[in-house]
Parts: structure tokens; C-alpha cells; sequence
């Protein structure tokens, strides 16, 4: 009898052993604002989160989980975690805890399996603080009162973190290869006078679409220039593309806002939304969202220009579609296609050096053409344009109407402003150097 009852508490022992979910991976990335943490497992889990002082501590508790990889010590210089520690509670659940050096406001979801990846269980780990104060809105007039500026550029290299993008034929990641463009490219920026660049990603972490946007209008940009690598079946596809935001797009986001305004704080051209009617409120953006996709729309002919000249392009003109980071009305906005990384020859030199740099110099051509056809009136760009133009001119500044300006292309008309042949007009060149 006693052999009967003990083979049957093994059974059961090992049914419930065998039944327990399996956590294969334990990853976290840290951004400027918050970390993330990924537990990669073998099936949906159970999980409870609460937070300890005195000191610091996150614990996770997972029901009938057991832990099959090693916790790896985050750096010192990591400025939320100290280090990682496991344990087992009930003989069957696993707890997790982690030593922190500041408190944090926790957030966690499942994801199901996409993508390549199985079932993750995330955690967002956010500074503890109060909600953020609302940020003043800046005029055009205060602005010029308060000193000229640079022109900013936001630089956004896709993807990130947990979300490698496209995957070439030789294990090479999208995020990868946009992060490094994305410093070359600003890189260059940062050295033409009058201009500043803002990496709105620079590391291996994962921002959401839409606070790409909100980090772009935080640092009150004039240009959004998000970069990709495109993937396709066809291994034969190849060659740069450049899109802005199409008119379905568009009407689709000013439903949102416009919806969303009466709590929210985001600002259209330096106009707030929230306490206008619906009629004035649609006018207002309306206006707003013509402006900005026709300025997109003049940096996009000019950076797909550019991009002609160090190689291949996927069709012969501007591309519009409505890709979330291109939606932000108030932002002139693009979004490049450096190649087709699933093309093992565009793969190969999406990772050499000298062909990111001809890259790179070649969206900052672009977008020094369009900005020196078109400076923001308060920055130190117009301010040194009209300098140059006062000084050629013998202090006789000429009309917009009769004077050339530096930079500006001449597009056919026959291409109905989206695409023709670009004549060059005596226009400072970057060198497309590694």
C-alpha cells in the first residue's frame, strides 16, 4: 500500500514538473527614459508584480515557471537596475527579483508569438514621478526675441530593442544598420552651420511610433527623417525609397486628433487645439497639415535626388503611404528606405562603412538643399543666408520672385510636383565619404 501511494505522489510530482512553463531567455534594454525588460517563455504565464522599499525592489512572482537561462549583472552604469536574482516559492513558482537603484512605476504585458519571437512577458520600468508639466508653447515672435536658432533635424534610426526589423539573408538586422546611419547622418548635421540634429534613438531600445513623434515635437523640430531598410521575397528587389505621408493618412490622423483633443496637450503649429470648436479646430489643422505635407513632400524630392546619385532607387519618384511616424501635422516628415537588406548584395553594403557614409552624406545634401531654399525665418540659417545674399547683392536684397536661391532644384512640371529631372544650381555638395 505504502509503494502504491508513493509511486502515485511521484506521478503527480512529475506531472506537475512537466506541466511548468519554461523561461528560455531574460533580456532588458535601457532607453533614455525607462527600461525594458523581456522574458521570453514557452507558453502564456501567470504573473504578479508588486514593489518593495527600504531598499528598492521590483519582485515578480510566475506561477509554475521555471527559469532554464542564466541571469546576466547589469552594468554599473545601468541607472535604474543593480542586479537580478531568482528563487523558487512553492516548489513549483519561480520569483524574480530586481535590485533597483531608484524607484519605478511598473508596467507589464503579454505578447503572443510574432515575428520569430514566442510568448514574451514585457516590462516597462519608468521613472516614479509625477505626471509632467504641460511644456509652454513657443511663438515664432518669442523665439526671435529670445535669439536665433539652429534648424533641428530629428534623426530616427527604426526599430530597436526587442524589435530587430527586417532581417537580411546573412543574419544582419535592420536596427542595426539604421542606428548607424542614423549618427552618420547626424554626425553630418551637427557640423553644417545653423544646424542641429536629435538622435531619437541612440542605442539598442525600443521607442513606441507615436513618442518617436513626441520626442521629435520635445525638441521642436523643423525635419523628421526616419530611416529603414526595406525587405521583400523577391531577393532580387533592390535600391532607396523615400516616403511622406499620404491624403488617406492624413484625414485619418486629423480624425484622431481632433477626437483627442479635449485631453490633449499636443500643440499644431504652436496652436492648441483643445480649446477651439470643431469647426475652427478642423480649419486649424487643416491648414497645418496642407503646409507640412507640401514642405515634406519638397525635402522628399530632394533627398530621393540625392539618393539617385550614389545608387540604385525602387521607382522613379516619391512615395506616399501612411506609415504612423509620418503623421505628426505640425512636423515636415519622410521616411527612407536606405535598401532592400534582403538583397544580399544591398545587405553587404548596408553594412560597410564607406557605403553608409555615402548614405548618410546623401540625405544631408537633400536636406541642406531643401533648408537653404527654405530657412525657418528665426533660425541662424536665414540669418547667415541673408547675410550672404545682402553681401552679393551689394545690400540690394533681392525679391523672392527674380532671385535664384541657394540650393533650390528645378523640378519638371510635367511631373505634377512629385517627381522630374533636378538641374543643379551651383549648390554646396557633401562629400560622401565614409
Amino acid at each position: 500500500m505504502r509503494i502504491i501511494i508513493g509511486l502515485t505522489l511521484l506521478v503527480f510530482s512529475l506531472a506537475a514538473e512537466a506541466a511548468q512553463v519554461a523561461v528560455h531567455a531574460v533580456r532588458y534594454w535601457t532607453a533614455p527614459d525607462h527600461i525594458r525588460l523581456v522574458l521570453d517563455t514557452a507558453g502564456p504565464v501567470v504573473h504578479n508584480l508588486f514593489s518593495l522599499d527600504n531598499p528598492n525592489r521590483l519582485v515578480i512572482d510566475l506561477e509554475n515557471v521555471r527559469l532554464d537561462s542564466r541571469l546576466s549583472d547589469p552594468t554599473v552604469s545601468n541607472p535604474y537596475l543593480k542586479g537580478l536574482r531568482s528563487g523558487v516559492q512553492n516548489g513549483k513558482d519561480l520569483r524574480l527579483v530586481l535590485d533597483l537603484k531608484q524607484p519605478v512605476r511598473p508596467k507589464s504585458y503579454v505578447l503572443p508569438p510574432s515575428g520569430g519571437y514566442g510568448h514574451r512577458l514585457v516590462f516597462d520600468l519608468f521613472e516614479s514621478q509625477g505626471g509632467q508639466p504641460r511644456q509652454p508653447v513657443v511663438t515664432v515672435e518669442q523665439s526671435i526675441k529670445g535669439g536665433l536658432r539652429d534648424v533641428v533635424i530629428a534623426v530616427d534610426a527604426g526599430h530597436g530593442g526587442e524589435d530587430p526589423g527586417a532581417l537580411g539573408t546573412r543574419g544582419v538586422k535592420e536596427k542595426d544598420v539604421t542606428l548607424a546611419i542614423a549618427r552618420r547622418l547626424a554626425d553630418r548635421i551637427n557640423r553644417e552651420p545653423g544646424m542641429k540634429a536629435v538622435l531619437v534613438r541612440d542605442g539598442d531600445y525600443f521607442i513606441p511610433l507615436r513618442k518617436r513623434m513626441s520626442i521629435a515635437r520635445k525638441h521642436h523640430a523643423d525635419l523628421f527623417v526616419s530611416i529603414h531598410a526595406d525587405a521583400f521575397q523577391d531577393k532580387r528587389a533592390r535600391g532607396s525609397s523615400v516616403f511622406t505621408l499620404s491624403r488617406k493618412g492624413a484625414s485619418s490622423e486629423a480624425a484622431r486628433w481632433l477626437a483627442e483633443r479635449e485631453n490633449s496637450a499636443d500643440l499644431v503649429g504652436g496652436v492648441s487645439l483643445d480649446n477651439k470648436d470643431d469647426v475652427l479646430a478642423s480649419v486649424l489643422l487643416d491648414l497645418s497639415q496642407t503646409a507640412t505635407i507640401q514642405a515634406s513632400n519638397d525635402v522628399a524630392h530632394q533627398v530621393f535626388g540625392e539618393l539617385s546619385r550614389v545608387g540604385n532607387t525602387h521607382g522613379s519618384r516619391v512615395q506616399q503611404a501612411g506609415f504612423m511616424v509620418l503623421k505628426a501635422p505640425d512636423i515636415p516628415s519622410l521616411l527612407v528606405e536606405t535598401a532592400f537588406i534582403s538583397n544580399p548584395d544591398e545587405e553587404r553594403k548596408l553594412v560597410d562603412s564607406t557605403h553608409q557614409g555615402r548614405i548618410a552624406g546623401a540625405l544631408m545634401n537633400g536636406i541642406r538643399d531643401y533648408f537653404h531654399a527654405s530657412p525657418p525665418i528665426d533660425t541662424k540659417l536665414a540669418a547667415m543666408l541673408r547675410g550672404k545674399r545682402q553681401a552679393a547683392t551689394g545690400g540690394n536684397y533681392p525679391t523672392e520672385s527674380n532671385e535664384p536661391r541657394l540650393g533650390q532644384t528645378e523640378v519638371d512640371p510635367s511631373a505634377n510636383g512629385r517627381q522630374g529631372q533636378v538641374t543643379e544650381r551651383e549648390k554646396p555638395r557633401f562629400p560622401f565619404d565614409g
